[in-house]
């Protein structure tokens, strides 16, 4: 099982939570340095310096080269296979990482294309085609390598270490959610609809807890989260947001705070769960979000 399977392991407790605590601590000083400051008015400076691509790669690099730190520190500190960072299973699913990406993808197009036809003064067509396939060929490259370093740093490596050493699935599964929201606090979305929207934050992080330990493994929280932010960047924009890109369309329209938060958590996720649970057969949903992680050793 994903969680069980790190006993078979020898590195010591405290090694589990180096890297995330660090990654934390850095979030912390970021948003206390943008406090008072208009980030907004930061990323437009930056925009204006070194253009959208390039103040996108600025932003992104750092992310998508910490996927690389986590692999790094998890293979030759903590003395633990990628694979099982990856997955209770032999070998790592490729096909539930591209059925969770198209699947998320296909239903991002369709919402984002509904909303458009029923609201299109929100809308403004951004389409600029040489400047799209640039971006396009940067974001294809940065955006899957930036989510999986957060999926291997929270719902990977963090998770298993909370679970060697709390021995409890629930707390292994709410602590990373948390985590998870509280790296968001400095981007502009929180200044421009308020702390609501942690909420958004944490429900995503809550249930990308639950794909792993439902079905032992990050692999539909990788596609989904590569899905959200890659297919989200290419599609749509906006003035307030943390990736501003040469995406299709750009947002015009007032964000509320509530629309954006109460359907994808509370409406939207269930769906997706319900959708998993039939294709991957899940069962024993109590047992595995709030059981406790068993004793025996599992197969390395």
């Amino acid at each position: 099982m994903y969680l069980e399977q790190v006993k078979n392991f020898k590195a010591h407790p405290i090694l589990y939570f180096v890297l995330p605590v660090a990654f934390l601590l850095l979030m912390v000083v970021n948003y206390i340095f943008s406090m008072g400051i208009d980030t907004n008015e930061i990323i437009k400076q930056t925009i204006s310096q070194m253009g959208v691509n390039g103040t996108f790669v600025l932003m992104i690099f750092p992310l998508a080269i910490g996927l690389f730190v986590v692999w790094f520190w998890v293979k030759f500190v903590q003395g633990q296979s990628i694979r099982s960072l990856t997955t209770s299973r032999n070998k790592v699913d490729f096909k539930r990482i591209f059925f969770s990406f198209f699947l998320w993808a296909s239903i991002t197009v369709v919402m984002t294309f509904i909303a458009y036809y029923a609201e299109p003064e929100n809308f403004v067509f951004n389409f600029k085609p040489q400047k799209f396939l640039v971006f396009l060929v940067i974001a294809i490259i940065l955006i899957p390598l930036q989510t999986s370093f957060e999926e291997y740093l929270f719902r990977g490596n963090l998770m298993q270490g909370l679970a060697l050493v709390t021995k409890s699935r629930i707390i292994a599964l709410l602590i990373p959610a948390i985590m998870f929201g509280l790296m968001h606090l400095a981007n502009p979305e929180v200044g421009k609809i308020g702390p609501v929207i942690m909420i958004y934050y944490i429900g995503t992080g809550l249930f990308l807890g639950i794909l792993t330990l439902m079905d032992e493994g990050l692999e539909l929280a990788l596609g989904f989260h590569a899905a959200n932010n890659l297919i989200g960047a290419l599609l749509v924009t906006a003035d307030w947001t943390a990736f501003q890109t040469h995406s299709i369309f750009k947002d015009v329209s007032e964000p509320s705070g509530s629309f954006e938060i109460i359907i994808p958590i509370f409406i939207i996720f269930p769906i997706l769960l319900f959708i998993f649970s039939k294709v991957y057969k899940w069962n024993n949903w109590k047992e595995k979000l709030l059981g406790t992680v068993s004793p025996n050793q599992s197969n390395s």
